[in-house]
């Protein structure tokens, strides 16, 4: 009734079924119904229109595979070969797994291709900037460079679950050893601290690579132009 209920206040809405290929054979029953015929009863009786509805299916199925499939670390040469590979390995477990009538009825199958190197800085860069607002409500800010930056998406980066370890990544190898180096006062307010990395030249693993951070004088806020007096000085 909970699903029916929601759908039923606000039937514009969208619907995310996470990791379907864990849901309970009568969920699929269930689904099959919204699918086909756009609406579904409740337990009450009440017919409830699902046509304004978008429902989304996600799944890991084939995903175990995908580094025996595509191979290890970031897409690089190759990239469209791989992912057609992958693509067809997913393609087969959905069908192994669920019932030809359900995927007749779903509009269209999606495989999101690996993430890229570049793709996990940007998100890097993203959960990074979190840090950086809280660090400036203590007077203080933080830059990561270039080098520090593709070491976080290396250790945060895994070929079957994707970017979901980075989080923890920078929680732990950044946040945490900031927190310890604000704590013994190695930096502190009004300072900009510079995170580099100490014993990694950018290749390989990076197994032995350490974090480096460096407390220096912030840089100087650019002034904003005076929008009345230039205005003034026009006239």
């Amino acid at each position: 009734g909970q699903l029916t209920e929601k759908v039923r206040r606000k039937p514009f809405s969208v619907v995310l079924f996470d990791e379907i290929e864990k849901a309970h054979q009568e969920i699929y029953n269930t689904l099959l119904q919204v699918l086909e015929d756009g609406r579904l009863t409740d337990g009450q009786g009440r017919t409830v229109d699902f046509k304004n509805t978008v429902l989304i299916f996600t799944s890991n199925l084939g995903t175990s595979d995908i580094s025996k499939a595509v191979g290890l670390g970031f897409t690089q040469g190759g990239g469209e070969n791989n992912y057609e590979r992958m693509k067809q390995k997913v393609n087969d477990e959905l069908k192994k797994h669920f019932r030809p009538e359900f995927l007749n009825r779903i509009d269209d199958i999606i495989v999101f291709h690996q993430l890229t190197k570049d793709e996990i800085i940007r998100m890097v860069d993203l959960m990074v900037s979190r840090v950086s607002k809280q660090l400036k409500t203590k007077d203080m800010e933080m830059e990561l460079t270039d080098k520090a930056k593709s070491l976080l998406a290396k250790r945060g980066f895994d070929p079957v679950l994707g970017a979901r370890p980075l989080r923890r990544t920078i929680q732990r190898e950044i946040e945490d050893a900031l927190s310890e180096k604000i704590l013994f006062e190695e930096v502190g307010p009004g300072q900009l601290v510079t995170v580099d990395v100490d014993n990694w030249d950018g290749e390989g693993s990076g197994e032995d690579a350490v974090f480096t951070f460096t407390g220096g004088p912030k840089r100087p806020e650019t002034a904003e132009p005076d929008l009345a007096s230039a205005g003034t000085a026009s006239e």
